[in-house]
């Protein structure tokens, strides 16, 4: 068939021929652009491969059915020697099975091994169920990877599974506790029934898993699987509006080699543990309950759940222990991103220490924060299982046991207080937000303290004046890391959908010195902005699905801008509060308490809620005042990112404007991302095509102008260094 005059506007993906190239060129002529590309070398057999089988295809099906063969063995006999039994046989006929002797002719699914197909449960469609027994006759392994194995499941499929068990196929389950969805009866039918491996993903917050797939090995080759929307119950496999996808191992190579190399990767993941009915059972049990709203966490054991370390808090834990043991290195830094748990990982961490050493070893836990110090002391205090345990020296309170204290690092500044102490009195020193300790205040404390161990926490090591703590204090050693994108990658903390939104102030004039601009300036253009008020309204009406429930953080650049803000919130029937690091623990208290209970919908804030705090409810952040350091840029986020129920997503408004020319986007962005800087320029042009599961990057048109244009600039300077 020839190659048409001119082509139609669109996307293509043609391998040029003679014909096709007279058609570019016509095309060209009446002013279309017609770009082409070459053919990456690793791509080059795949394309021609796919060419050459259209054009044959095409010619096979026009030629006359008794030259088909003929035809076909003339073009084989083109290829070289050293093809494998190129020339096909009379008929043509197809090999259909190997079987034993004495063994029944194996049933076949009515869709050939070879084809790929669309499954809707329709009338005109094979029921799913009765494809997938099809299939597991003639299967040699059998792997599932499902959200939900429910019991009706298991009954429609149930004569085929037991067959393929009889006969020794290897069986494989991976599933979730999610929404409580799984039936335990089913499991426990997998494991003691069919002998099958079983593991299970108990986090009842993540949503490590919503797939549903089924891989039917074939020693034969002709492996095929399943992808689609149906669990493992009888409306998904029979009746319901389902949709799966049929892959072949023959049709379909790359993506059914891709399917089992994740599946294995999952099956290896510690998230997944090995289900034993009988010594898993209860616990099961109580996280399916507390997964589908029939049991709060109140009715689950304390000590059986809550202090169970998650996979990555374990290895962060034996990383630890490696520095210490191994190495003999007991000055250590945890690098974990906000929302991980780095200070359940320090409470565990002090229980296997205490475990060692029967005198229940000193411990100073420093912060500079109320807040923190009390949220901190209640997680050792469950951990340890003890209410008692520990005293604060914080606003004024002071220890008296002093063995076990949690001080802010402003106490511990008083006059005398440090020498009430001998230098060795602890045994261990944790410093929560470690990226503190090149200051004057903390510099104090670690130079009089000789602790035998010493344990720095931070989400971000690296601070804004360009000094990196883990060279400064640990000789560049990081004992155990756990960056924010690796940890949305493994599913350990919420999504985020973050929208870079321009709004129309030019900053470009304003004195900016040390990487940040004059606060009283900023102050001058923000405050009393109602142009730029009415578009940050504007955007939450766009992106948040109702504003008026959502739970708000609101970042501002001073104090007088943060209660403008909450005036401008208030009006729009938006209730607000402004605090500040001036304002008292009580006051800040109670404007959270208000956020929780949803009397008021945003707290805006000026020097406060950066770090260390855990406000899990917040679900909408607002970043109001523009900044290049990539530690601010992340704690603020961080405050958003912790799991809570009822939460799927963060939602992330960031107003940009118009920058001085040494402002640079591309460190907070890199530190987001954790991409080069060539890398992210391109990632911000093609709209970050690479992101971790269910998060978001998305510039509007003016603002991917603004921060592309910043970070090519950086490009082009540094390639001219």
């Amino acid at each position: 068939m020839e190659a048409p005059q001119t082509l139609d506007p669109g996307l293509y993906e043609l391998l040029l021929t003679t014909g096709l190239t007279k058609a570019v060129q016509s095309t060209e002529e009446q002013g279309f652009l017609t770009p082409t590309e070459d053919v990456d070398d690793a791509d080059v057999a795949h394309v021609l491969t796919q060419h050459v089988a259209r054009t044959v295809e095409r010619a096979l099906k026009t030629a006359p059915r008794e030259e088909r063969i003929a035809l076909a063995n003339r073009l084989l006999s083109a290829l070289p020697s050293s093809a494998p039994d190129p020339e096909v046989s009379p008929g043509p006929r197809l090999l259909t099975s190997v079987t034993p002797p004495e063994t029944p002719l194996l049933p076949r699914p009515s869709t050939p091994l070879s084809d790929v197909a669309l499954f809707t449960n329709s009338r005109m469609d094979p029921q799913l169920g009765s494809e997938l027994r099809l299939e597991m006759a003639s299967a040699d392994r059998i792997d599932l990877l499902c959200a939900f194995v429910q019991w009706s499941g298991i009954r429609v499929l149930e004569s085929a599974l037991r067959e393929a068990a009889e006969r020794g196929v290897p069986i494989r389950v991976l599933t979730t506790t999610y929404i409580g969805g799984t039936d335990r009866k089913a499991l426990d039918y997998f494991v003691r029934s069919l002998n099958a491996e079983v593991r299970v993903n108990y986090d009842a917050q993540s949503t490590h898993l919503h797939a549903k797939a089924w891989m039917f090995h074939r020693s034969s080759g002709y492996t095929t699987a399943y992808v689609g929307s149906s669990n493992m119950s009888r409306a998904a496999l029979v009746d319901g509006l389902e949709w799966n996808v049929r892959l072949s191992h023959l049709a379909t190579p790359s993506l059914v080699d891709k399917f089992e190399s994740t599946f294995e990767t999952y099956w290896d993941d510690a998230a997944f543990a090995p289900y034993d009915p009988d010594k898993d059972a209860e616990y099961l049990d109580a996280l399916l309950a507390k997964s589908s709203g029939r049991a709060s966490a109140t009715d689950l054991s304390i000590s059986h759940l809550d202090v169970r370390p998650y996979p990555h808090q374990t290895e962060m834990l034996d990383d630890l222990a490696a520095e210490r043991e191994v190495h003999d290195r007991h000055r250590n830094l945890l690098v974990a991103a906000t929302g991980t748990g780095k200070t359940v990982v320090a409470a565990l961490d002090y229980k296997r220490l205490r475990a060692s050493d029967a005198d229940q070893p000193a411990i100073l836990f420093v912060a500079h924060r109320k807040e923190i110090l009390e949220q901190s002391l209640r997680t050792y205090r469950d951990v340890l299982k003890d209410g008692a345990f520990g005293e604060l020296f914080v606003d004024g309170r002071k220890p008296i046991r002093r063995r076990h204290v949690f001080a802010s690092i402003q106490s511990l500044q008083q006059a005398g207080e440090l020498e009430r102490w001998a230098p060795d009195h602890f045994d261990i020193i944790v410093i929560d937000e470690f990226h503190h300790a090149e200051a004057a205040t903390y510099r104090k404390v670690l130079d009089y303290f000789t602790p035998k161990e010493l344990l720095g926490l931070t989400a971000t090591p690296e601070r804004a004046d360009g000094v990196d703590v883990a060279q400064a204090f640990f000789e560049g050693r990081v004992a155990s890391e756990l960056r924010l994108w690796d940890a949305l990658s493994a599913d350990l903390l919420v999504p985020f959908h973050y929208f870079g939104i321009a709004d129309g102030v030019d900053l470009s004039g304003l004195r900016f010195t040390r990487g940040a601009y004059n606060t009283d300036q900023l102050n001058s253009l923000y405050t009393g902005n109602d142009a730029r008020a009415s578009k940050v309204l504007q955007a939450l009406r766009d992106k948040v699905t109702d504003p008026s429930r959502m739970r708000a953080l609101g970042f501002c650049v001073s104090v007088e801008h943060a209660h403008y803000m909450a005036e401008v919130f208030r009006r729009a029937g938006l209730p607000s509060l402004a605090l500040s690091g001036a304002s008292g623990s009580d006051e800040r208290q109670e404007g959270l308490a208000k956020l929780r209970r949803g009397e008021i919908v945003c707290l805006f804030a000026v020097d406060l809620f950066n770090e260390g705090l855990d406000i899990p409810m917040i679900d909408t952040v607002l970043m109001l005042r523009p900044t290049q350091s990539a530690t601010i840029f992340l704690q603020q986020l961080g405050r958003g990112l912790r799991r809570a129920d009822n939460k799927a997503v963060l939602t992330v408004l960031d107003f940009v404007g118009l920058q001085h020319t040494n402002f640079r986007f591309d460190l907070k962005y890199r530190a987001l991302t954790g991409l080069s800087r060539n890398r992210l320029e391109r990632s911000i042009r093609e709209g970050f095509p690479f992101l971790p599961p269910g998060t978001q990057i998305v510039f509007d048109r003016v603002a991917q102008d603004i921060v592309l244009s910043n970070v090519k600039k950086q490009l082009k300077l540094v390639k001219s260094l």
